[in-house]
């Protein structure tokens, strides 16, 4: 039924205009604010994709990851955003800890997570 059709994700944020400045000064993502749908915000990437992020005043953010950014070198990703203020998140549980740079270097590709103004998890990977 949906084979060839186009889909979008999406989640909710606390506050449009707060996550409009993180995602496109600090992510540098191209972003739409529509104020006349209820400041939705769209984000638009490379490959074509796209995903909405809408507020919600009650937002409770998500305990998983909800939004994963391909990167060449995950290093230079962690330590660019740092420089931008981003703080990135620190796991220590068996089988699951990242290191003192807050990358997950245990296994499959180095990635390492963050979290937006609304506290949603999002990660950079390397492909």
């Amino acid at each position: 039924m949906f084979k060839g059709t186009k889909a979008f994700g999406g989640f909710a944020v606390k506050d449009s205009d707060q996550s409009l400045t993180f995602y496109r000064d600090v992510l540098g993502v191209n972003v739409v604010q529509n104020k006349q749908m209820g400041n939705i915000l769209t984000l638009s990437f490379q490959d074509g994709g796209t995903i909405i992020a809408y507020p919600k005043p009650d937002h409770q953010p998500a305990t998983f990851t909800v939004l994963n950014f391909n990167v060449a070198d995950v290093a230079t990703a962690v330590q660019d955003l740092k420089t931008k203020g981003v703080k990135f998140e620190s796991y220590d549980m068996p089988g699951f800890k990242t290191d003192d740079d807050n990358i997950f270097r245990g296994g499959g590709p180095l990635i390492a997570w963050f979290t937006d103004p609304s506290g949603n998890i999002m990660s950079v990977i390397q492909e």
